[in-house]
Order: structure tokens, then C-alpha cells, then sequence
């Protein structure tokens, strides 16, 4: 994994959280990060933007296009930082499947 600077933090707003689901919308400033984490829960991610995302993981750093509408799915126990590589916001909305 990357060593890590000093980066802006990604702004996540909890939208509905409920027995089911949590749907959190992402905002990523160019540069922004959310953190290391891993996902106890499988998600979907729809991006609401184009752009590129770098993700650490302990395999090591790859680099992820986005485009906005299409949506993939994850299953729980990813591990990564997500970083916004582009040079404008990026935006998804993520929801978790309880």
C-alpha cells in the first residue's frame, strides 16, 4: 500500500439507514480520501460522476474508472483507501446491504 500524506478527508452524508439498507452519499474533493477500512457489509456503489479513483489495498494500488450511471457491486470484506485521483469532485452514492 502507498505510503500515506497528510490528505483532505471524503464527506460521506448518511441519506436513509434502516433495518435493511444504509445508503450514504461519497463527495470527493480532488485529492480527498475516506481511510483505510474494510466493509463488513456487502454494497453497491452508483457514481453520480465520471472520474478515477485510487484504491490501496494491502494487494497493492490500482487505479479505478468511474463513470457515471453504472453501477458495480462489492461483496463485504473489501479492504481499501479510496482516493479521488481526478482533477475535480467526485460523487457516488453507496448502499450497504444489512
Amino acid at each position: 500500500m502507498t505510503q500515506q500524506t497528510q490528505r483532505p478527508k471524503a464527506v460521506p452524508t448518511v441519506q436513509v439507514n434502516t433495518d435493511e439498507v444504509i445508503v450514504t452519499e461519497w463527495r470527493f474533493a480532488p485529492g480527498a480520501e475516506t481511510g483505510r477500512h474494510r466493509h463488513g457489509l456487502d454494497y453497491v456503489v452508483v457514481p453520480m460522476t465520471d472520474g478515477t479513483l485510487l484504491l490501496e489495498t494491502p494487494e497493492g494500488d490500482k487505479h479505478a474508472p468511474l463513470v457515471a450511471g453504472q453501477s458495480y457491486f462489492r461483496k463485504a470484506g473489501v479492504e481499501h483507501n479510496v482516493v479521488n485521483a481526478s482533477d475535480h469532485e467526485i460523487i457516488f452514492i453507496e448502499t450497504e446491504l444489512k
